[in-house]
């Protein structure tokens, strides 16, 4: 027994020193004022998003994406795993920052760029011919664990109730996010997920 105890503290420590949780803060739009106003008028939604975490430094990630239609999961693809391209995408600190732009266009389409560090890209994703698709932190609201998938970004249409469109109340309920086209009627949403690897 007495040689288990120490054991046993040592484990407690090493998860408590290694086992460190990664945080995820957002900065909507642009402190500039005219350019965040250009942004609005084009229907543009922007995020700067940052993580932190001793949990990320020399990590990898991958980055995947859902389609809901209908309350049902319509696709699933990866969009990057930077593990396959380690010189040019590895997080060299405990910190990784990107901005993410998004648009529904005319054709209709979701239209999305992610500019990380060193590389970007762009997606395109079949939509209706709305003006209320939101760009959604979700990652905020996350417990984000190394080497686990956390829900990252969601872009949503509305919940509607006696002629109001309800965002926050979407993304703060606490529902299961693949569950929100059922709870909330929502025929049409995107999914980001994310997961920090070796």
């Amino acid at each position: 027994m007495n040689r288990i105890k120490p054991f046993l503290i040592f484990l407690f420590l090493t998860n408590l020193i290694y086992g460190q949780d990664v945080k995820m803060t957002t900065e909507y739009s642009s402190e500039n004022q005219d350019v965040s106003d250009m942004l609005n008028f084009e229907s543009i939604d922007f995020w700067k998003i940052k993580f932190t975490g001793k949990d990320i430094t020399d990590k990898s990630f991958i980055l995947t994406v859902k389609e809901m239609w209908d309350g049902k999961i319509k696709s699933t693809d990866t969009i990057i795993n930077t593990s396959k391209y380690p010189k040019n995408s590895e997080v060299k600190s405990d910190t990784l920052k990107l901005k993410v732009m998004a648009k529904r266009t005319d054709e209709p389409k979701l239209k999305l760029w992610f500019r990380f560090p060193k590389f970007v890209i762009k997606k395109k994703y079949d939509a209706i011919m709305s003006d209320d698709y939101s760009l959604r932190n979700t990652g905020v609201r996350e417990k984000i664990e190394y080497g686990k998938n956390f829900y990252f970004l969601t872009y949503i249409l509305p919940y509607e109730k006696d002629g109001f469109k309800f965002w926050c109340d979407v993304d703060d309920s606490g529902k299961n996010v693949e569950d929100w086209g059922k709870e909330f009627g929502i025929k049409h949403y995107v999914i980001f997920e994310m997961k920090f690897i070796e």
